[in-house]
């Protein structure tokens, strides 16, 4: 007796290997609004330098590269080019408002030090 499976749907969404918190989401698309011309999407990596060896980067972007992967937050398009994914991978990006600071925040679980300003890492 022959057996058949399912073939996986071809349409299925993969799970970015990020995560923007809905506060990120929602900042992100204010500042957009702001610039002209409008931009297609968010531009986020990871960039050699600072203290402890890496920093992050964040830039509005207008198309993907050719090594990027396009991930979708609430329909805003988040661009990570294939060498930052692999630093990026279970990292939430969150912004956060204090008396103190308001700013973009990353939760990387890679991380194994951070510089004493907070804003280089190494892993």
């Amino acid at each position: 007796m022959a057996t058949t499976t399912a073939a996986p749907a071809q349409d299925a969404v993969k799970k970015a290997p990020l995560t923007l918190t809905p506060q990120a989401v929602a900042k992100v698309r204010e500042i957009m609004a702001t610039q002209d011309p409008l931009p297609a999407g968010l531009r986020i990596g990871v960039e050699g330098g600072g203290c402890s060896g890496f920093q992050y980067s964040m830039a509005f972007e207008n198309q993907a590269g050719m090594m990027d992967k396009v991930f979708s937050f609430e329909d805003l398009k988040v661009y990570v080019d294939a060498t930052s994914l692999m630093y990026l991978n279970g990292c939430t990006v969150d912004y956060v408002e204090s008396l103190e600071a308001a700013g973009f925040k990353f939760d990387n679980p890679q991380v194994k030090s951070t510089c004493g300003c907070g804003s280089s890492f190494s892993v």
